[in-house]
């Protein structure tokens, strides 16, 4: 047990600090009082006071954290303008983050998915430059019988080129294409002697194990790779493409992530992948058996996964604060207190159910629910 919460601990410390850093750095940029910042919610395990009277502190449950403005009246940055107005005056109203311009608060709300964003940026690149990334193409060297890939017509020494439309440039990147798929027919682009083709592959979906052993449902095309002329390609990168594949890494995980929550919304994807907290836990410590350079890379494609889950337009996160300015930016004034009273409970509504969700799927993987 412990073996999972110590590295659980370490990546939720380190991904919410950037997130929460990102606010902080903007909102001090901007001339914002922060009066706490916060790793963790509830009672404070420790903390201390800087210069600028900011109370920097641990909580006791490390789950998320949060930046707290000189004049809100809770952790979610919610403040009455017109009671702040008549309270503060002269010094005081220029450490108001709700008085601030419009774009220096859409800036400070969007530095916390930004700083995640840069996290995984800063990860990625460092893998490239310092370890290496795998450039061996992908060559089919089986093709099982009556399975989809026989079916749709890839043959024996095909060499993969792209998966619905990305490039495959590593043997690595096969089955991540295929199981970030949210299209029931998949389009392989194959050379085949001299020619290039472009065939059409349904896949099937079983049950299956992933790398650390979980149970999940895989997608399938019934084929065996290997390694073109059994060459392999391990490529430390310069600093301009190692910056162009970190890019293209974050761009791509961003965008199958949105799909992929698209089409469970749908109804078109499997919604039983969709973990918590206890999921995150359980695959931070089986990573973590494998080396600190897994585990980092984790750390990156979580970062990313809170930058992005943040800037949903829901009321609490990052993106329903960008809702509200955009609002405003239409209307010309904020939206009146009760309106965002309302949709904060909406917010609160909806996390809380997605919670739930997530946790019940996190029991059942644990084997508690069938």
């Amino acid at each position: 047990m412990l073996s999972y919460i110590l590295p659980f601990i370490v990546l939720i410390i380190v991904v919410v600090f950037i997130h929460e850093y990102g606010h902080y750095y903007f909102a001090k940029r901007y001339g914002v009082g922060v009066t706490d910042f916060s790793i963790g919610f509830g009672q404070e395990l420790f903390g201390w006071n800087d210069k600028s009277g900011t109370r920097w502190k641990i909580c006791w449950i490390p789950l998320g954290g949060y930046v707290k403005f000189f004049g809100d009246r809770n952790v979610y940055s919610q403040a009455d303008q017109e009671k702040i107005i008549k309270k503060y005056s002269g010094e005081d109203r220029e450490k108001l983050f709700v008085l601030k311009p419009l774009y220096q608060r859409a800036l400070i709300v969007f530095g916390g998915p930004l700083a995640n964003f840069l996290l995984a940026l800063i990860i990625f690149f460092s893998i490239y430059t310092f370890v290496g990334k795998d450039f061996t193409p992908a060559v089919i060297n089986e093709v099982q019988d009556d399975s989809p890939a026989m079916v749709g017509g890839l043959k024996q020494n095909d060499i993969i080129l792209e998966i619905d439309g990305n490039k495959v440039e590593s043997i690595m990147e096969v089955s991540k294409f295929i199981m970030t798929s949210t299209d029931e027919i998949i389009d392989f682009k194959v050379r085949r002697s001299n020619d290039e083709l472009l065939l059409k592959i349904k896949p099937d979906t079983i049950l299956g194990e992933d790398n650390l052993g979980n149970k999940i449902n895989k997608r399938i095309v019934g084929i065996k790779l290997g390694a073109y002329n059994d060459q392999i390609n391990h490529v430390k990168l310069g600093p301009t493409k190692a910056v162009y594949h970190a890019i293209n890494e974050v761009y791509y995980v961003s965008i199958s992530s949105l799909k992929y929550i698209g089409a469970m919304i749908f109804g078109k994807a499997d919604t039983s992948q969709l973990g918590g907290p206890i999921r995150i836990a359980k695959i931070s410590g089986q990573v973590a058996e494998f080396g600190i350079l897994a585990f980092i890379s984790m750390m990156a494609y979580i970062s990313i996964s809170l930058g992005l889950i943040n800037l949903f337009p829901i009321p609490m996160l990052d993106g329903g604060h960008l809702m509200f300015y955009a609002f405003e930016k239409v209307l010309g004034r904020p939206l009146s207190q009760k309106t965002q009273e309302g949709f904060f409970r909406i917010g609160l509504f909806l996390l809380l159910s997605l919670m739930l969700f997530t946790t019940f799927n996190d029991l059942k993987d644990l084997g508690l629910f069938k």
